[in-house]
Order: C-alpha cells, then structure tokens, then sequence
C-alpha cells in the first residue's frame, strides 16, 4: 500500500540536519584516527573500549537481517525498545496539538512517554477476552491522531491480538501502527514484519531483552519501511548503541540453537505453571498466554502480592489496572522457581483461611 509518511512529521523534522559524528564522515577501520578526540592510549580496562562505535550498527544490523527475514535499511536499533518509542514521538507528534490512541490494558511506556512528550492519549479499552474494537478505535481518530500502539501478545494479559482487527487499522487508518511483538518469540502467531512491503505505516518492534535473554544489554529492535528508519536514524542519539552492546549481540547471534532451546523450556515451564495453578481451587482464572508470563485472577490479589513478597518471591500486582483486577502477573521460571511459587502461593492460602 502507497503511503506518503512527510505530511505525519512534525514540520521541522522535515528539513532537519543530523548531527554528523566522526565516525559518519570517515567510516574506515583502518588509519591513524586523529579526528573523534579519542584517547590514543587505550582504555582503564583490559578490552579496548576507546574508540567510538558504529553509529549505524551496520554488522550487526546485517547479521539481524538474516534471522528476521528483512532488509538492513528496515531497521532500526534501539536503547530498549523505549527509545524508539520515543523517537516516534519526537518526529511525528506535534506537543500540545496531536493525539495518540491506547488500547488498556497495555505496556505503560506508551502513556510515560506521551507524557513526556505533552502528547494527548485517547484510549479505547480492549474487550473483555483482551481484544481489539477496531470500529471503535477508528472512530476516535481524528486528522490529528498520529499513532496507534497494539501490543501483540499483548503485555500484561498475554493474548495475541486477532491478526485481522490489526490488518483493519493498517488498511483504514491515515497515521502509523505500531505493533509490539515484544513476546512474538512465545508465540506460534507469525510476525507483522511479513507485512512491511505491504503497509507504509507499520512498524513493528522487538527485543533481545526476552528470548535472547539479553535484558541488561538494553537493545530494541524496530522494522519498518527505509524512509522510517531513515528518519529515526536523522533525530537518535549519534551513538545511542555501545559497542559492547553490538560485540555481544554479534556474538549471541550465532547462537540460534541455544535460543530455540530455552524458548522450549519456557514454553514447557509456562503449560507446567498454568496446570499446577489450575489445580488450585482458590485460582479464578488464568488467562491464556503467548508471552512467558501468565496473568493470572486470584482473590485478594493485592494481600498475596505482598505475602509473597515477604516469602522472597516477586510477582507483578496487576489489580489496579483496567480490566486486571485482582490479578497478579507471573513471569515463567525454572523449574525450581515455579515449583517455589506454588508451594507459597498454597501457603500464603492456607494461612489465610487457617486451612
């Protein structure tokens, strides 16, 4: 589908001249390199850490290609996925003037930053069973609606979102969808980026934080079309990626198999954790998950949160939140970790009923 992203940018992101680092005017690995205010001598630590690194993450941006089935120029790579989202912000939504459309329950960093950002948020809730009202949401856009944020599997309930009321938004809306998969690895759903060539206005985001098990490294991934990237790229930080963050990356990429084996375990864990609580009568519901979490309603859920919390166990108390109430959020251990969990959450039961 033709879609012309200029009119949705703020106007003076239009003709914006980047910053120009060094490593953007000479983008050789060889030479004397006199020219970033480097120091020559080396770094405090053992590794070599004083040179600057890619601002583009050219390598590994390659490397990523190749596993996610997308172009280089499709991407884009973030401090968090967070960075992006605020970058989306920053080049499309006009503080003051435009709005964007949330669908709670959902990831809260949408609402932090448009706050940040002094960007209006109108919400349109999810059904019940945790999907979307298409007609609805349409409904509340208006010329100054820049962005719409649909978190699939969706993050705290951890449902996938029904493919065909997302495709609806992307055929009918005038501004961008952005489509977080950052739990899409627990999923069987196949991922939005299928539709890149087709949609102008998608952007899909993921991470390395979940599967990958590299939440300390903080790095996000966002695909979209070559012109999306490219602004992105015009308004980021000139260095916004540490080459620590690129060399481990690099390398963790190579270890395909060693991803696919813990997913494996996880989404084992996961079915092991929902049927050992399922057994509990006290439990109300589980919801279903394609994420490594499993949102789950249990009375006086805010009471547990904080018995488990005296018995060293941390979950996420999810009971002020629209349409999880008196729920608590449970993310997918090991073995022993779930087994823990059980057995406290039966204490904390027992205890409370002098059971």
């Amino acid at each position: 589908m033709k879609f012309d992203l200029t009119p949705l940018l703020r106007p003076h992101i239009v003709n914006l001249q980047p910053y120009t680092s060094a490593r953007d005017e000479y983008t050789g690995k060889e030479g004397i390199f006199l020219d970033a205010n480097e120091n020559p001598y080396g770094s405090v630590t053992d590794e070599e850490y004083n040179r600057y690194p890619d601002p583009y993450q050219e390598e590994l941006k390659t490397e990523i290609a190749g596993i996610k089935n997308v172009k280089p120029s499709q991407i884009f790579l973030g401090n968090g996925s967070d960075e992006a989202i605020d970058l989306l912000f920053r080049a499309f939504c006009n503080p003051g003037k435009d709005n964007v459309i949330l669908l709670p329950p959902t990831y809260g960093m949408y609402e932090v930053s448009a706050g940040i950002n002094d960007v209006e948020t109108r919400k349109v809730p999810l059904t019940a069973d945790f999907q979307l009202q298409p007609d609805l949401i349409l409904k509340e856009t208006d010329e100054n609606t820049k962005i719409i944020f649909v978190c699939s599997p969706n993050n705290p309930s951890g449902n996938k979102v029904e493919r065909e009321d997302i495709l609806k938004l992307l055929r009918n809306f005038h501004g961008l969808v952005v489509v977080d998969e950052a739990y899409i690895d627990f999923s069987d759903e196949p991922s939005f980026t299928n539709y890149l060539n087709e949609y102008g206005n998608l952007l899909v985001m993921q991470t390395f934080s979940k599967a990958w098990g590299l939440a300390s490294l903080r790095l996000g991934m966002a695909f979209a079309s070559k012109k999306m990237i490219k602004i992105l790229n015009r308004i980021k930080p000139p260095y916004n990626i540490s080459g620590l963050t690129q060399q481990t990356v690099l390398a963790a990429i190579q270890k395909v198999d060693k991803v696919n084996a813990m997913i494996a375990d996880i989404l084992q864990e996961r079915e092991y954790l929902r049927k050992e609580i399922s057994q509990l009568d006290f439990v109300e519901k589980i919801h279903p998950s394609h994420a490594n979490f499993l949102l789950v309603k249990i009375p006086n859920a805010g009471h547990v949160y904080d018995d488990l919390i005296e018995e060293k166990i941390i979950v996420r108390n999810r009971s002020k939140v629209q349409l999880c109430e008196e729920c608590l959020r449970i993310s997918v251990g090991t073995r022993a970790e779930n087994n823990a969990f059980i057995q406290a959450l039966k204490k904390i039961h027992a205890e409370s009923y002098n059971l």
